[in-house]
């Protein structure tokens, strides 16, 4: 098969289905194993950077979806209606940093290490489709675990949960001692 018709078929489902498609979803539809497909999609990942085009393909987690490029924006903004904006406030990031590097983990988890109700923010963080339910703990009352979503890769703009940013050994020392003081003070009320 000829690869200009490869790729359309690629742009084609990609195009079409709107949000990630996994590789071995798009490697069987065009009938190619998944090592040639991935080789071609990121042929044309490089073309679209390098052309002047209004789209481009980005990978999330061994999935891949058509995007329009970020630097166009204003352009399409002035099109369309302005989409909601999340505001995500200090709780929020908080919350989801939690939750991000922690996962899959429960509310009660979460309030442990905030020490706060965490209700209202991790109810946000799944109505911004950053959270999703992962699944139950297997303990009394089967808690809710919660993990990030594609959704979340893409607005973090990241591949994949293992390129999230390392915390400084000195910072997490300095966590470390700063949660211990905490716990000897409630235990001394």
């Amino acid at each position: 098969m000829e690869i200009n018709l490869v790729e359309a078929q690629i742009e084609a489902i990609l195009f079409t289905m709107g949000e990630a498609v996994e590789l071995n979803r798009i490697a069987a539809a065009i009938d190619h194993d998944e090592e040639t497909t991935k080789k071609i999609i990121h042929n044309m990942m490089d073309k679209y950077e390098s052309e002047d085009r209004g789209i481009h393909i980005i990978e999330l987690d061994g999935s891949f979806q058509l995007c329009t490029k970020p630097s166009l924006y204003e352009s399409i903004i002035k099109i369309t209606h302005v989409p909601k904006k999340h505001v995500l406030t200090d709780v929020l990031l908080e919350t989801l940093s939690i939750i991000a590097y922690k996962q899959p983990i429960t509310k009660l988890q979460i309030e442990a290490i905030r020490g706060v109700k965490s209700d209202h923010a991790v109810n946000k963080l799944v109505e911004y489709n950053l959270v999703c339910e992962m699944g139950r703990l297997d303990a009394p009352g089967r808690p809710i675990l919660f993990g990030t979503t594609e959704e979340f890769l893409r607005n973090f703009g990241l591949n994949t949960l293992d390129a999230l940013p390392e915390l400084n050994p000195e910072k997490k020392e300095e966590f470390k001692i700063e949660a211990e003081e905490e716990v000897q003070l409630k235990l001394d009320i």
